[in-house]
Order: structure tokens, then sequence, then C-alpha cells
């Protein structure tokens, strides 16, 4: 696929300390860098300098996702190899390259005290700060080079400071109509998906945004919306996820039951189906449960799907292997039709982007049995006050965060199905 005027122009002027391409998602961003990579490895400046070569992402899997993989497509295993056993390196053009992944500040030893002559750096503002700031002071080579991109995020992020530092940087900027490859029709059901939301300004155009105000703005302006009319029954359900959030000192217990309508009828040759999760019904208990009476209730709000005659899956906050276990053991006892395994807790900005696209898709509606969880998408809000700059739902107890969290619990593992 040739490259874009955009890609090339990024290619041509990439030639100070700090090069970054910041903007929307699909923009083409990165696509370019699979033929700058090469020349960034094989300058002869480099080849003579010492130092070493580091490709840095948030882990070392969206590395080889992002990067080695399609790069191997293009360039052949000869020349990009794979991964080695422990994640930690690759040959990548003669080279071995170190791979390390950024999210964590633990990280930060994986480069200290080394001479770094070149960094490619994917995802940076999912980085941990703290690794940025020492891989600055590696950069110590006459020709040392960083190449990074990255979607915006909010306007105080450690990252976008960075970019306004005056530091010897070249920036571009990207929106997603700067990539002519894309289908119109992906194109705009992005845009709808995302319209509304902190996300339309930061992964359609490109803009550094603050998160603020109602997490759930189209659903707290009409609920009504989402809702499905008293005494809808579902289509026949393929399964149902029930999230599980347990209870703390400042916290309730929350459960929310989540089925999946089986995909419509595609016979008469219409495009790939669309599912449909339905939240069937949820609960929140303030009150100090005690262990038997959590399994009580969990039964009780159980025992009530076995009605849909499917597979039942209850997904717990993993903090608590305690209480998972007592879950499992009362299920066994009294509604063995349900499997209990602890949740994957992804991040939660990810967890509101994958509610808010299902919600804009059409793909998440609710029951009037699911009340908590409706009040509480209506009072989400987000937090003024942030964590390195990242996005912070608000906690203060000033609205229902667990019921959220368990909707996110039930749901989280079917982003690669629904995205």
């Amino acid at each position: 696929m040739p490259l874009t005027e955009k890609q090339r122009e990024f290619i041509a002027r990439a030639t100070h300390r700090y090069n970054v391409k910041v903007g929307a998602v699909r923009s083409g961003k990165t696509y370019g860098d699979y033929f700058l990579i090469p020349d960034r490895i094989r300058n002869p400046a480099r080849l003579a300098s010492g130092g070493i070569v580091l490709l840095v992402g948030a882990t070392a899997a969206t590395v080889a996702r992002n990067i080695l993989d399609p790069m191997r497509k293009i360039w052949g295993e000869e020349l990009v190899g794979r991964p080695s056993s422990d994640g930690g390196s690759v040959m990548l053009f003669g080279e071995r390259c170190v791979i390390v992944g950024a999210s964590n500040a633990s990280q930060v030893t994986k480069i200290q005290g080394a001479s770094v002559k070149y960094c490619y750096g994917d995802e940076v503002t999912t980085w941990s700060p703290e690794l940025f700031y020492m891989l600055q002071s590696r950069l110590d080579r006459p020709c040392s080079v960083f190449d990074g991109t990255c979607n915006p995020a909010g306007p105080n992020h450690w990252f976008k400071k960075f970019l306004d530092s005056g530091a010897d940087i070249y920036c571009q900027t990207y929106t997603i109509d700067d990539n002519p490859t894309l289908p119109a029709e992906f194109v705009r059901a992005l845009k709808e998906e995302y319209s509304g939301t902190v996300w339309y300004d930061r992964y359609i155009l490109g803009r550094w945004a603050a998160a603020e105000g109602a997490i759930y703005r189209r659903f707290a302006e009409n609920p009504g919306a989402f809702t499905l009319p008293r005494g809808y029954l579902p289509a026949e359900l393929t399964r149902i996820m029930v999230g599980v959030d347990f209870g703390g000192s400042r916290s309730a217990t929350a459960f929310v039951a989540v089925g999946e309508e089986a995909a419509p009828d595609t016979a008469k040759g219409d495009k790939a189906p669309t599912r449909r999760l339905v939240v069937l019904c949820s609960e929140r208990h303030s009150d100090g449960l005690d262990v038997d009476e959590l399994c009580a209730r969990f039964c009780e709000f159980c025992l009530r799907l076995s009605r849909f005659g499917c597979e039942v899956t209850a997904f717990c906050d993993n903090a608590e292997p305690v209480l998972i276990r007592s879950l499992k053991a009362a299920a066994r006892e009294t509604c063995p039709f349900v499997s209990v395994r602890p949740a994957l807790k992804l991040p939660v900005s990810d967890r509101i982007r994958f509610t808010l696209r299902l919600l804009a898709s059409g793909r998440l509606m609710l029951t009037e049995d699911a009340g908590t969880l409706s009040e509480a998408m209506r009072d989400a809000r987000w937090s003024d006050k942030s964590d390195a700059g990242r996005d912070v739902r608000l906690d203060d107890g000033s609205s229902d965060v667990d019921s959220l969290d368990a909707l996110e619990y039930a749901i989280e593992r079917e982003m690669g199905r629904y995205v």
C-alpha cells in the first residue's frame, strides 16, 4: 500500500531529536513508521555509535501486535524476527532490539544505566511518565533519536506538557480523515459511535480534550432511548454474564446480569449479524453483607436467571479471591448452572469507552429490571482531578460506581468480539 501524503511528509521532516505523531485512531499514524524504522536502525552513524535500540509500548504484547507483526508481513521473517521467549528482545534488521512495556513505573529499571541510540515509542500517552523521563536521560548519543505515536488524552496530560516544552520536537497531528484508505462506512460508523463523547474530539479529530461532565451524556439526556419497553421478552439468549462488585467500607455490593441475544437471521444475504447485549436485571446492596448473606443474595439473583435456560458465568472483582471462592462453593450447591470466575479488570477508561461504543451503536440496551444500573449511568461523572493527566471517573460516594464496575466486569471480555 503506498504511503499517504501525510506519511511521506513525516518521514521527510522527522529530523529532530523527538519526532512525534499525535492523532485519531486508524488515521495512518503508524504505517509510515514500518518504513522509517529500518532506516533509523541501519543508519551508519547509529550502527557505529554503540548503544541500544529500544521498542517501547504500553506492554511487550502491544509492541508485538502493533509494530512487529505488521512489519514482518512487509519485510519478512529474516529481517523482522519474533520476540524472544521472555518477550524482552527481538532481532530487527540485524540489530537485537530491547522491548519494554511502559505502562508500569517498575519498568524504569530496564533502561536505567543504558545508552539509547534509537527508541521507537508506541501509544506514548499510556506510558508511565517516570519511564519517559528516564528515557530522556538515556538518549545520550549524538545520533540519538526518539520516534513516537499516540492518541491524544487530556490537555493536562504529562506528554502534552512535554510536547509544549520547547524541546527539539517535530510533532504532526492527524484526524481520521487523513487516512484515505479507510472505507467510508467504517469512518461514518466510528464517528457515530464516538459522537457526543470526549473520544470524538480525541479519536476522530485528534485533539487534546478534557473528560468532564457526564460520562454517558446521551444516556443521561434520554435514558428511555436505551430502555426496552415494559414486558419485553428477549429473543433467544446464547449466554448470560453476571458482573459482581464486592462492597467495602465505602462501597456497596452490586450484581448486573447481561444476556447476549442470538444473532439475527442472515439467510437473506444480509451483512454479518449484529448481536446485542441486554442488561436483564441489576441489584445493589448498600447494607454491609457478611459472607453468608453475600452468597445467599448472589444465589437468589442467579436463580432468577435460570428461566432463560442458558449458560451463566459470573465475573467477580478479582481483588477478592476469598469471596470468589465462597461464591463458587455456594453456586455449586444452590445454582450449579452458574460458573464463577475472576474479572479481568481492564483499565477503567477502556471499559467506559467500550460501553459508550455499544450504546452508540444500539448494541447495549437495558430492561426496566435494571433500575440501579440505569440510575448509575445517569449519575456517572468525570472527576475534575486527574492522575498524571489520565481520565478519572468520579468515585467520591456521590454516585453508584459499584453498579458501573459490575456492568463492566460482565462485558469487558466482549471487547474483541464487539469492537
